[in-house]
């Protein structure tokens, strides 16, 4: 007699899930994942995207090791959607970085890296992060800290790709004490990184400092400021467009003579999306303008142009810009 097949563990109902509202209205490629660190963002967001997509969904853990509570992260994450019957990847990564590199932004672009990797591995078609309104609003003050432009300023888009997968932050405009609230009211086990608790870290000054003052100030900052972030990202989107359009009368590279014929500002945009989206590299202000300087000056044969930017130089190849990156440079 065949044995009968172990009953699947069932959700737990767990009603006023803050982020069932948020996944309610999408329409994504299915199956996906969510990034599950254990925590009470992608906690929530793991319980409602469970029910929202039954069977449709699995976890993904990445382990990074930077702290000595990272193995107790995922023996609880493992634990977790043991209980709940949601298959779980672990994905374990070195985030080196070298000298003069952000520990923190060499960690994030292993996390992205592992993420996609594990959801392509499983067969999955999109990787839900948990990211909420007042992770939002950290970015933007972040960005405005360090004299950001429009990209920076648009904060994080709530869909993009990164590493040939579809990435969608559904919870950016729900707030981290909405999160908490619920899951204390419904007595749910979530991790606390003690990370977050160190001021020594900008991000987490701003949110320790900065948003009890704007609570106490603008208590609807979060809707405000989420609202400018959309305006920045929509004047972004036309920016491109419009350098898209000066690059392909150009030929798709900076040509000199045509560059010059373009106000100044059309000029600083064309090249900064070449920059990024032909190379990756991104100019600070001050490259930029020497980099303009140089355009415009231009008016000879004879006259060389060679501008560090990035890893590598921006230089004169005939009548037209190069990048040239790397070693060779």
């Amino acid at each position: 007699m065949a044995a009968s097949p172990t009953p699947r563990p069932k959700l737990p109902e767990a009603p006023g899930n803050p982020a069932a509202a948020a996944l309610a209205g999408l329409q994504l490629p299915l199956p996906l994942a969510v990034a599950y660190s254990g925590g009470a963002d992608s906690t929530v967001l793991l319980l409602a995207a469970a029910r929202r997509w039954p069977g449709q969904v699995q976890a993904i853990h990445v382990h990074h090791g930077l702290q000595e509570a990272a193995d107790a992260f995922e023996a609880h994450c493992r634990s977790t959607c043991a209980d709940l019957g949601i298959p779980l990847q672990v994905r374990h990564v070195h985030a080196g970085h070298a000298p003069g590199e952000s520990p923190e932004e060499m960690a994030r672009v292993a996390r992205y890296q592992a993420l996609a990797n594990g959801a392509r591995e499983a067969g999955l078609q999109a990787v839900l992060l948990a990211q909420h309104a007042d992770d939002q609003v950290e970015t933007l003050l972040l960005a405005l800290s360090r004299g950001a432009g429009l990209p920076g300023l648009a904060a994080m888009p709530p869909v993009f790709q990164r590493e040939g997968m579809v990435f969608v932050r559904p919870l950016l405009l729900l707030s981290a004490q909405a999160i908490r609230a619920w899951l204390g009211e419904q007595g749910i086990a979530f991790v606390e990184d003690p990370s977050n608790a160190d001021t020594a870290f900008t991000r987490n000054r701003i949110r320790h400092v900065l948003l009890p003052a704007l609570e106490e100030c603008f208590p609807q900052y979060r809707e405000t400021f989420a609202r400018s972030s959309r305006h920045a990202a929509q004047a972004q989107e036309l920016l491109e467009t419009v350098a898209e359009e000066d690059l392909a009368r150009m030929g798709g590279t900076p040509a000199i003579t045509a560059l010059q014929r373009l106000p100044r500002a059309r000029q600083g945009n064309a090249l900064r999306h070449w920059l990024r989206k032909a190379h990756a590299a991104s100019a600070s202000a001050a490259q930029l303008e020497e980099l303009l300087d140089q355009v415009a000056d231009c008016t000879t044969r004879g006259h060389r142009i060679r501008i560090k930017v990035g890893a590598g130089f921006v230089q004169r190849q005939g009548e037209r810009l190069q990048y040239e990156a790397g070693p060779a440079a």
